[in-house]
């Protein structure tokens, strides 16, 4: 049995940290409580969470301290590991938490065949009976999934969503037609207008959400290109459209009192 189907604004949390380095519970709760009553869904150690980054006890007490105050929320928990192995026992783990749903990139590798990332997918169906958020992207993994492999992955059981972070409007909107069971979710601000109204995606996944997550709610309702400037101009003043974006998120929340530091996770090594 799965949940009905997601929609509107889900917010890829940025990970609050203490000064040494911990994950702050209480920066957690706050910046959740800031978002609840604009947002659908909590998706924190994704990419805004620096979540490839994070040691394990850090994703453990991020995901746990998001269930534990998400209030009703349904809790998406992002897993950005290497390998197929490596996912499957973090999603062992976020289900032992008690998450909705896992999001899941496809293994960190350039070279990867099409036939090996529907085999990556399949075998997190097969090893954990978890809904799974598919996370389309390629900054991250260093490879993309095809139209044609998408569309297999999506007729695993327990597909419940796709964060379409490909790039391409025309490649959403490809995919929006090819899986209309399977909501969609834009995950470039600057693509929103492109993507919405009808027949479009179902909402949006991305970092502007920890912010302004209104903004985000308005262009799902009523798109316009006006709108797309207000996002556009919005993301060019907090930094989101940088490589660090997660870095200047952090600034802004730590500045408007929302999380404790603005301190970033340094990678081990």
């Amino acid at each position: 049995m799965y949940p009905a189907k997601h929609s509107g604004t889900i917010v890829p949390m940025v990970t609050p940290l203490t000064e040494a380095g911990e994950v702050s519970e209480q920066s957690v709760r706050r910046l959740v409580g800031s978002l609840r009553s604009e947002v659908t869904g909590l998706m924190p150690a994704l990419s805004t969470g620096e979540g490839w980054k994070l040691s394990d006890r850090q994703w453990q007490d991020v995901v746990a301290y998001t269930v534990r105050h998400a209030d009703g929320l349904p809790v998406l928990a992002g897993v950005q590991s290497p390998t197929t192995e490596e996912v499957i026992a973090r999603a062992k783990e976020a289900q032992a938490l008690g998450v909705a749903a896992i999001a899941v990139t496809t293994p960190f590798s350039p070279d990867l065949a099409q036939e090996a990332i529907y085999e990556h997918y399949r075998a997190i169906r097969e090893a954990v009976p978890v809904p799974l958020f598919i996370y389309n992207e390629k900054a991250l993994s260093g490879n993309q999934i095809e139209l044609d492999t998408l569309v297999r992955v999506c007729a695993l059981p327990g597909v419940v969503g796709i964060k379409e972070s490909s790039g391409s409007a025309e490649f959403t909107r490809k995919l929006v037609a090819a899986v209309p069971e399977i909501p969609v979710f834009e995950g470039w601000e600057n693509l929103l207008h492109e993507v919405t109204g009808p027949g479009g995606v179902a909402g949006f996944i991305g970092p502007l959400a920890n912010l302004e997550p209104g903004l985000a709610n308005a262009m799902l309702a009523q798109p316009s290109t006006e709108r797309q400037r207000e996002i556009d101009a919005t993301c060019e003043r907090y930094g989101l459209f940088h490589d660090d974006w997660y870095r200047h998120l952090k600034k802004e929340l730590h500045r408007r009192g929302v999380i404790d530091t603005d301190a970033v996770v340094e990678e081990a090594g």
